[in-house]
């Protein structure tokens, strides 16, 4: 039986496809838009759209930002000779709230997952590969997931980096087992930072 009209209702089953918001999650959003203000609301939506319109992947590291290079990797007070690797951009969002990394970042977008068909080619290795050739870079630092996957993206991505003489470093064990980098505490993170591992 419809409740609401169609309009509610579409509202809420949009909200409803975003991940981690459930049927009561959405429905408390939805009644909150509603009752917003229309210029509120109306700001909502336009950010919504102009994100979608405007963000792209940064050209060096492949972020998301709504500039050609983002703000990390054209910021001069950044280390350019240290690079951090990471599956994904909220991965470097939660790096960067340890306040305590200063060098720059390299994101795949994934980690290798034959079961899922995802090889070297579908992420952003060969990208980092370029990078490396083309930069002055002392040390990599891989922060990939401490899961099977995270680990073989890990073994890959040293076996190709060690012949060029570049340091090769894992970040250490702190970060739980299958843990996404994004949900665990800043003290957490900088302690697997501070205790990484060379490979």
């Amino acid at each position: 039986m419809e409740v609401y009209g169609g309009e509610v209702n579409r509202l809420i089953e949009g909200l409803g496809r975003l991940p981690g918001i459930g049927s009561k999650t959405a429905q408390r959003l939805a009644f909150h838009i509603i009752s917003m203000p229309e210029e509120r609301a109306l700001a909502l939506s336009d950010a919504i759209v102009n994100a979608k319109k405007n963000i792209k992947y940064c050209s060096c590291c492949y972020t998301i930002t709504d500039r050609e290079v983002c703000p990390i990797c054209s910021s001069p007070n950044r280390n350019h000779k240290v690079i951090m690797v990471v599956e994904t951009p909220r991965d470097l969002a939660a790096y960067e709230r340890t306040g305590q990394f200063d060098g720059v970042y390299h994101v795949l977008h994934g980690v290798i997952n034959p079961a899922l068909g995802i090889g070297p080619a579908d992420i952003r290795i060969s990208e980092l590969m370029r990078r490396l050739q083309n930069e002055d870079v002392d040390e990599l630092i891989i922060a990939t997931g401490s899961g099977p996957e995270g680990e073989a993206t890990a073994m890959y991505i040293s076996k190709l980096v060690k012949p060029a003489g570049i340091k090769v470093s894992r970040i250490a064990s702190g970060v739980p087992v299958g843990g996404d980098l994004e949900c665990i505490d800043e003290v957490t993170l900088l302690r697997a930072l501070e205790g990484r591992v060379y490979l």
